[in-house]
């Protein structure tokens, strides 16, 4: 279940860090609730996930899959690059989250 938590946690960080993008500098008062609402869950999951799983490896997949899924939002979503180097990388950074679950 801690697994569970921990890659949900990891979503609402990719929610938190897209709503970033529409805050203007916290006046925009729906996309400052959406990253509020966010963020405080995405850590409130990460905090129940480290009760099971190590501290370390639980923030690096936190991260890991908050990264990742922000790439690809801002891939899909607002035309940053998606060139081969860089999925390359994504695919890496894949390898290790998967990795870290594996020898966790």
């Amino acid at each position: 279940m801690a697994w569970l938590f921990l890659i949900l946690g990891g979503c609402f960080e990719v929610g938190f860090t897209t709503c970033l993008r529409f805050v203007d500098g916290f006046r925009n008062l729906p996309w400052t609730l959406g990253f509020l609402a966010s963020v405080t869950l995405s850590m409130g999951l990460l905090e129940i996930a480290s009760r099971t799983i190590p501290m370390g490896t639980a923030y690096a997949v936190w991260g890991g899959i908050g990264a990742l899924g922000t790439v690809i939002v801002g891939i899909a979503f607002f035309a940053e690059p998606a060139g081969a180097v860089r999925m390359l990388l994504l695919l890496g950074l894949i390898g290790c989250i998967v990795g870290l679950r594996v020898v966790a």
